[in-house]
């Protein structure tokens, strides 16, 4: 062991096993823990209230794991988490910081920025990979770019070598003078919150600690019956891992290399449905990497769409639907009752978030941004960057995603996901005595009927908030609006009657091209080979040999006044006026390095930036639309019954 001393930054890794940054820490050295939370830099996606709770039961889990080795997690609330990471380095005399990746838009800006002012005071900045299984700029086609669809991107994954799971060598923990507070202290929970999260503590364990014993049942207990269970809604029928994952309390390396040692027992057996059972868990696995390999390639997901055109889809900016659509008062069951789950537990099946936010985008024409945010908000296992993945594939904004034109029917849905309707009966009290043949539609049941089940459409359960046959109207008329204002707009730059049509990437056509690895350049090198990369995508003022080139400038648009127009800059993206070389090498380069060594808002549409820093979200009320200070005041005064309380 070493005797450099290191500062561990805790993030989305609460977790001691398989902890990249922390095992590099202990080899070299005694190590300072600290967790920082700085809320002002989280922006619009602040974490929502079981979001919260979670993470404090998390930290408290982590804390204690590290008292029992003799020294303490340090928790600091601060308002910049660089002037904090600062003060941790000089009060312990570390020459070093390391921590593990995060591949968000913010994130990203985040701890680019903080590697260079702390390396300007010459501190050691490294970082590792603990939240993946590849890092996404070592995965690439034969031409060098990122992939834009999930099956062509997983086959590649599954065909490389994985680093094994890291294990934590001996260590020793240092202490520090240092301001600190308690978990309580960092703000995580208030008062009226307390009531309502108590019911969560009945259903679910965080912690690092708890989070392998569910790793280990559900290999063990669950995994054989996945593919068979993994569709029913009204029970535990997935793995229940996600706000593990999320959080870092498990790696997901040892989620797959559990997995795949099951898959190779049940292959040596030949048994066909544990075969099956892990191919389609893999996959979800998988689904969880691409939604990071996305965010990193694709830094503007979270505000736009992939797919260019969807910039003229003319959405519906319906504030009475939207509320609808949150209290789970449409009219249609399944989606009622996943609504209603969502609000009073923070928790919904996949299939269930795929009909509700379908229904949301293709039913209503409600902006697909604004279901991101609300299930950023509500959900205990928040997550954007899969959130991102989910709604874009949803609303047709991906190559592979959900044709725009498709609409499901929540009530085909119900019948095929909810059979006999005791999802939607647990959900929605007043139809519980609505018979399975109408559970579904009781649009559509006789008087008497109704009358025998107490249900009295309009008055106790509300009638179709719009009729589907009008849906695929008003679908099938945007979708043609969209293409006559894409046609138009492209008419009228070729006339140079605009100059600057497109958005921040530049390109007209498609998908804008991302250079992970440029045919026969060699990666550029940095100073660390722990680091993390930044996507390029190709100079602008150079001529693009896959594609048109797009000027910079329209930004994506929606119907209606101006208010609900997009009016960024891009966060995170690259500057259109060159291509931006990496902060770090690919894992090729790394051989051949001599230097090296190794409360909710719909989200804001204004921003500004300074320099290449992080567009800071405008946040203060007086940049919120009059629905949004509506929704604020509607969760500030039902948190308790949200939980049933």
């Amino acid at each position: 062991m070493g005797s450099s001393r290191t500062v561990v930054w805790f993030r989305r890794d609460l977790r001691i096993e398989d902890n990249p940054a922390l095992a590099a820490a202990a080899r070299d050295g005694p190590v300072f823990p600290v967790y920082i939370w700085c809320p002002e830099e989280e922006g619009q996606f602040y974490p929502g209230r079981v979001s919260r709770w979670w993470l404090k039961q998390s930290l408290t889990h982590l804390g204690n794991s590290i008292k029992s080795l003799g020294a303490e997690l340090i928790l600091i609330k601060t308002h910049s988490a660089v002037d904090a990471l600062r003060d941790c380095v000089n009060a312990v005399g570390a020459t070093r910081l390391v921590f593990n990746h995060l591949y968000d838009p913010v994130s990203l800006v985040r701890d680019h920025s903080i590697k260079e002012k702390l390396g300007e005071l010459g501190i050691s900045v490294q970082s590792y990979n603990g939240d993946l299984l590849y890092e996404p700029w070592d995965i690439y086609d034969d031409e060098g770019h990122a992939f834009t669809k999930f099956n062509s991107y997983w086959e590649k994954c599954l065909h490389l070598q994985m680093e094994p799971v890291s294990h934590l060598p001996p260590w020793k923990l240092i202490a520090g003078s240092i301001e600190k507070c308690s978990v309580d202290e960092l703000g995580l929970e208030d008062e009226l919150e307390k009531a309502s999260n108590s019911l969560l503590g009945r259903a679910w364990s965080p912690g690092w600690g708890n989070a392998d014993k569910s790793l280990t049942e559900f290999v063990e207990r669950h995994l054989i019956n996945y593919s068979e269970n993994r569709l029913k809604v009204g029970v535990d029928s997935t793995s229940l891992l996600s706000p593990y994952l999320h959080f870092g309390e498990l790696s997901v390396r040892k989620v797959f290399q559990c997995v795949r040692m099951k898959q190779l027992v049940w292959e040596k057996e030949e048994n066909k449905k544990g075969k099956d059972s892990v191919n389609w868990f893999l996959r979800s696995i998988g689904l969880r990497e691409y939604s990071r390999y996305l965010c990193f390639n694709f830094p503007f997901t979270h505000e736009r769409s992939l797919l260019g055109h969807l910039k003229y889809f003319p959405w519906n900016a319906n504030q009475a639907h939207f509320k609808s659509w949150r209290q789970g008062r449409t009219g249609y069951p399944l989606v009622d009752a996943g609504m209603r789950e969502l609000w009073a537990t923070g928790w919904m099946h996949n299939r269930i978030r795929v009909i509700v936010s379908s229904f949301s985008v293709k039913v209503l024409l409600l902006p697909w941004r604004w279901g991101m945010k609300y299930f950023w908000d509500t959900l205990l296992d928040a997550d954007l960057e899969c959130d991102i993945l989910g709604w874009q594939y949803i609303s047709g904004s991906l190559p592979d995603g959900h044709e725009l034109e498709r609409l499901d029917s929540p009530e085909i849905q119900g019948s095929k996901f909810d059979p006999e309707g005791e999802y939607v009966r647990h959900w929605l009290p007043e139809l519980a005595r609505m018979p399975t043949e109408w559970i579904h539609h009781p649009w559509d049941a006789p008087d008497i009927v109704l009358k025998s089940a107490g249900v009295e459409l309009g008055l106790n359960y509300p009638m179709p908030i719009v009729d589907l046959d009008m849906a695929r109207e008003l679908l099938t008329s945007a979708i043609f609006k969209m293409w006559e204002d894409e046609a138009a707009a492209r008419a009228s730059c070729s006339n140079g009657t605009n100059e600057v049509i497109g958005d921040n990437t530049g390109i007209t056509d498609g998908i804008p091209k991302v250079v992970l690895r440029e045919k026969g350049k060699a990666p550029c090198l940095t100073a660390s080979s722990n680091d993390q990369k930044v996507p390029s995508f190709y100079n602008m003022k150079q001529k693009d040999p896959h594609g048109k080139k797009r000027a910079k400038c329209m930004e994506e648009g929606t119907p209606g006044p101006d208010k609900f127009r997009d009016c960024y800059n891009v966060a995170g993206t690259s500057r259109p006026d060159g291509d931006l070389c990496s902060t770090a090498e690919s894992s090729a380069a790394k051989k051949q390095a001599t230097t090296s060594r190794c409360s909710f808002s719909v989200p804001q549409y204004c921003s500004s930036s300074e320099g290449n820093s992080m567009a800071q979200e405008c946040e203060s009320p007086e940049f919120k639309e009059p629905w949004q200070s509506q929704i604020d005041i509607e969760n500030s005064s039902s948190k308790d019954v949200a939980m049933g309380t």
